[in-house]
């Protein structure tokens, strides 16, 4: 039977991209970004988000394409947030019809129709993409908020290097921690994400996984869940220092909830434990997999 140290660490391997499954989204991202070059003047397109941070988890959605407009494009910016992101959602019908494109409020979804079967396989294929717009501002970026009816600054390159650092000094397990945690918070049992977006996830774990990796997987879960249940109260702000605060995203009934569920999560991570504790090895690898999802091994 498996070690519980080695089902977590291959655990934390499946919710890697393996080779067919890059190959595909690099196919997939590509294709949108030469039909969105097609369509506006396009200073440069790049990768962002938890994909290019390396964050994402499976199944693999919602991949963030930055398109920077050139400044001949500059008279959206002029009006209101609405006006490009209507703009950017009918070049992309025109190429992927009504039913696949969806505005958002800070961007323009991709649906590609992947179904996914119970142990969360796609058949190595990407489920979406999100096209975000955005302009120059100076070394930041504006990207619109049809929410607030404003622009707002970011810079996913901020994002990325605390990811990076993040990663570094927590011994290179920060980021599959960070997988592993989104895993649990896309777990259907929960009907709705828990915690959203999940890059508020992201955000917390700069902050509460902090000091050095004490090397178990269990007590690490123990720990974080514990933690985030009592922070998720909290104003958490964007790591680049630019835009509205992450947590802006929950109101204090979607906190309250996420505090509940972060705390039954930490109830049943000490279950797990105590199975081990007590020579239970089988039934302490179901409880994570209840815990996670189909993607934690029993074997």
């Amino acid at each position: 039977m498996i070690t519980l140290d080695d089902a977590f660490r291959k655990f934390r391997s499946r919710l890697e991209l393996n080779e067919r499954e890059q190959k595909n989204a690099s196919a997939r991202h590509t294709e949108v970004r030469e039909h969105v070059r097609s369509k506006f003047k396009i200073e440069c397109d790049f990768l962002t988000g938890s994909y290019a941070r390396y964050t994402k988890t499976k199944p693999l959605k919602d991949v963030d394409i930055f398109f920077v407009l050139q400044g001949s494009e500059r008279g959206y910016r002029e009006r209101p947030p609405s006006e490009i992101i209507d703009a950017f959602h009918k070049a992309l019908v025109e190429k992927y019809g009504d039913k696949k494109v969806k505005k958002q409020a800070r961007s323009i979804c991709v649906d590609f129709g992947v179904d996914v079967d119970e142990d969360d396989n796609t058949n190595y294929r990407i489920l979406s993409v999100d096209v975000v717009p955005a302009f120059r501002a100076a070394v930041d970026y504006e990207i619109p908020d049809t929410t607030s009816g404003k622009w707002i600054k970011t810079n996913p390159e901020v994002h990325a290097d605390k990811a990076t650092a993040a990663h570094k000094n927590y011994s290179n397990e920060w980021k599959g921690l960070v997988r592993m945690l989104k895993y649990w918070n896309n777990n259907p049992k929960h009907g709705e994400k828990p915690v959203k977006p999940s890059f508020l996830l992201e955000v917390m774990a700069l902050d509460c996984l902090h000091g050095k990796w004490g090397g178990q997987f269990d007590r690490e879960f123990q720990g974080l869940f514990a933690t985030l249940a009592n922070r998720i109260h909290e104003s958490w702000p964007d790591p680049a220092g630019l835009g509205p605060p992450v947590s802006d995203g929950m109101d204090a009934a979607r906190k309250n909830r996420a505090k509940s569920l972060l705390e039954a999560a930490g109830r049943e991570a000490t279950l797990a434990i105590h199975l081990a504790r007590q020579g239970k090895h089988g039934e302490a690898l179901d409880a994570w997999r209840k815990l996670f999802g189909p993607k934690f091994p029993k074997s």
